[in-house]
């Protein structure tokens, strides 16, 4: 189903799709060439990637989604949904859109469930991105250990009812005085605009529910993450992208990839890499996925 969108880029369109229970927003672009789908991180939406859109797009069929209880995509219950719940409604809203395999780019929180769509439905992902990501069970739950340098939101946005009581009406004030400062190093980057079209989802009923349920899933499935990364390691080329984590996301992902494994380092970017520094994102994923189609 098409719709009009709240903030949009030149050539894109959107449309919402059901995805089992839930119906998901996402933006498509390009008319030709193999199918790339991008996941977004938090606190973001489709919108994290307005710029690499336009790059992917010259050669790409590019789908941006919202996932479940971000953005214009439907909200979830308070408990949020867990990354093996998201992954399985990713694999419903891929069947919905009849296209795929896809080359499959996730960054931040998204790395969970992407990883579990390509790990239990391999057939569906011809290639695996991971841009500034991690893996419970692999370390990413160190992040939220505040007493050796974690960060307090993990643990604020994974105590039901708390980012509701304590962050509406605060949205702009947490993505424009803290997130986005916090861990970008590219100035200009990300501006009032940007912060403003974030904070009109999260500010709807309910719009902390996506990125709860993603963090508490965190915080509890390392062991379930663990043993399907032994039984089910990924088969299909692996590309791992480092900006201002450094090699966190090569030394979460290389052990897991039993296939053909690249890593690129971007310097002197921060954490948002697709929207500090698009070009040299779009430059590094279009030479790795040349190489996968050939």
């Amino acid at each position: 189903m098409n719709m009009s969108p709240a903030a949009t880029i030149p050539g894109a369109r959107h449309a919402t799709a059901q995805a089992g229970e839930i119906r998901l927003h996402y933006v498509s672009a390009g008319r030709e060439g193999s199918p790339v789908l991008l996941l977004h991180g938090f606190p973001e939406s489709w919108w994290a990637f307005r710029a690499l859109i336009s790059v992917l797009a010259r050669s790409h069929r590019v789908f941006a989604v919202d996932l479940p209880g971000f953005g214009d995509s439907a909200a979830v219950p308070d408990t949020g949904l867990d990354s093996r719940a998201v992954a399985e409604t990713l694999h419903e809203f891929l069947r919905a859109l009849g296209v795929g395999p896809v080359h499959l780019l996730a960054q931040d929180i998204s790395g969970g469930a992407a990883f579990r769509l390509a790990a239990v439905h391999p057939e569906a992902v011809a290639s695996f991105t991971a841009v500034e990501a991690g893996l419970a069970g692999f370390g990413l739950e160190a992040l939220a250990d505040v007493a050796h340098g974690g960060s307090w939101h993990i643990g604020m946005l994974a105590a039901p009812g708390i980012p509701d009581l304590l962050l509406t009406g605060r949205e702009v004030d947490l993505l424009a005085a803290w997130a986005y400062p916090s861990m970008t190093a590219v100035e200009g980057a990300v501006t009032s605009t940007d912060i403003a079209e974030f904070a009109r989802t999260y500010s709807r009923p309910g719009g902390w529910n996506g990125a709860a349920g993603l963090y508490r899933s965190m915080l509890s499935e390392g062991a379930e993450i663990k043993a399907l990364a032994a039984s089910r390691p990924l088969a299909m080329p692996v590309l791992a992208v480092g900006a201002g984590g450094g090699p966190f996301t090569e030394q979460t992902f290389a052990p897991l990839a039993t296939g053909s494994f690249t890593a690129v380092q971007l310097d002197s970017v921060g954490h948002y890499a697709a929207q500090e520094a698009p070009e040299a994102l779009g430059a590094a994923l279009l030479e790795f996925l040349s190489g996968v189609d050939g």
